[in-house]
């Protein structure tokens, strides 16, 4: 029989192993009042907006650009999408409910406006966009995809030639470093590479863990 000490430690160890649990969770698919919350924390955290905005410049999003981001989260990088894209058409799909209510409250002039559509869908099930995109953008997602290689080449077919594709990882586990980040950097460009894409470029944003952002263009050959 164990003593109480020891039954006392497994339950702490239970209770920590479920938090922990919850909170990957949550990251995986905010819901509710504590997703909300989450999301707030992850809008106004400034190493992630810097992430975002940076991962945005890299893009050189025109004008009329049109521009998917997959996995939006609390809609900072949809914002300064639309700053950019003022006569394009920002889309975004992210599978948290509360994620897209969150976006769209934070984009409310240009969800009015038309000018971005917010849409609660996965990647495996992407909605009709009305036509080929000009550039995409990931934000630390392609991990909770399921056949990444797949998804990417799906994505790249919604892509005109020559469109632009960003995927951007700043690694979130306990005791990421700089190389926990260039490995990163290297999965995300073979996966790219695996799915068809060429022309790649990565880029190093200087926070704690660093950021990568692989960047890469649609060929135009066939998908597939």
């Amino acid at each position: 029989m164990k003593s109480l000490t020891a039954a006392h430690e497994d339950d702490e160890g239970s209770l920590q192993d479920r938090v922990v649990a919850a909170l990957v969770s949550q990251a995986h698919r905010p819901r509710g009042a504590f997703g909300w919350l989450e999301g707030a924390l992850f809008a106004y955290r400034p190493s992630n907006r810097k992430r975002n905005r940076w991962a945005v410049s890299l893009l050189e999003v025109r004008p009329a650009d049109r521009v998917l981001e997959v996995g939006f989260g609390p809609g900072v990088a949809i914002a300064e999408l639309a700053r950019r894209a003022v006569r394009g058409r920002v889309f975004g799909v992210d599978h948290s409910a509360t994620m897209v209510r969150m976006a769209a409250w934070r984009n409310a002039a240009a969800v009015r406006a038309g000018r971005v559509r917010l849409v609660a869908a996965s990647v495996e099930r992407l909605p009709d966009f009305g036509g080929p995109l000009d550039v995409i953008l990931a934000v630390n997602s392609v991990g909770f995809w399921p056949e990444p290689v797949d998804r990417l080449r799906e994505l790249r077919g919604l892509l005109r030639p020559g469109g632009r594709i960003a995927l951007v990882s700043q690694p979130r586990c306990p005791g990421a470093s700089r190389e926990t980040t260039v490995r990163a950097a290297r999965e995300l460009r073979d996966l790219l590479e695996r799915a068809g894409f060429a022309g790649f470029r990565v880029e190093t944003l200087e926070l704690d863990p660093p950021v990568a952002c692989v960047l890469a263009v649609n060929p135009g050959s066939s998908v597939s």
